[in-house]
């Protein structure tokens, strides 16, 4: 988080408008900018988030729904973590194959 103020605000004819204390104190993430880039994509193209729905969060609900039984990840640490949310993924993604194609296909596929 970055903190920001300033000392001039006694001396601003704005800032009774601005703020009730004695300086304007504005508290932002780091990776704000990000998420304000993000919101301005949004306002510009609303239709986007009806695709997103459909396509890339349902993945992550399904492995949310899997890990729901223990409620947590397994492991420790970043990096373990990590490795077991690929096996999650990983998984979710051969039931996906498995279920469009056929195991014989996938495994034929795999084979070649």
């Amino acid at each position: 988080m970055r903190r920001y103020w300033s000392r001039g605000c006694a001396s601003c004819s704005l800032k009774p408008k601005c703020t009730s204390g004695r300086e304007r104190r504005i508290v932002r993430w780091e990776h704000e900018d990000t998420l304000d880039r993000l919101e301005s994509r949004m306002d510009h193209n609303p239709r986007a988030m009806i695709t997103r729905r459909s396509t890339v969060e349902h993945p992550f609900g399904t492995i949310k729904s899997w890990l729901t039984h223990n409620n947590h990840f397994l492991v420790k640490t970043l990096d373990r973590v990590g490795a077991e949310m690929s096996l999650h993924v990983l998984a979710y993604n051969m039931k996906r194959v498995i279920n469009i194609l056929g195991a014989l296909k996938l495994i034929a596929a795999m084979q070649e």
